[in-house]
């Protein structure tokens, strides 16, 4: 599956869950319900999936930790804010570049 179509199955889970409940939820709630929709579809997931991260050689095992891994090609990482802060979208470049994905 190629990651366009991923995507559009990611954000048709989070429309679906939104319309459903509204904003104002934990991260963790999201995450939960997200799982769940991915489970209905039968699309491969890894939740809380530890990221290291390595320099010089060292692998250091406290890099990140991504909310979702989508079919090893997309990071779903969930905000339940009011709004997006710059930090957030260089976080997630951050991520993107240390896993390839």
């Amino acid at each position: 599956m190629h990651e366009n179509e991923i995507s559009k199955i990611i954000l048709d889970a989070a429309f679906k869950i939104h319309k459903e409940l509204g904003p104002g939820l934990l991260e963790s709630v999201y995450e939960e319900l997200m799982c769940h929709e991915f489970d209905k579809l039968e699309i491969k997931y890894e939740r809380q999936k530890g990221i290291p991260v390595i320099y010089e050689g060292v692998k250091v095992n406290l890099g990140f930790r991504s909310d979702i891994i989508v079919e090893n090609k997309v990071i779903v990482e969930l905000k339940s804010i009011e709004n997006i802060a710059d930090v957030h979208y260089k976080i997630l470049l951050t991520y993107l570049r240390i896993t390839e994905l």
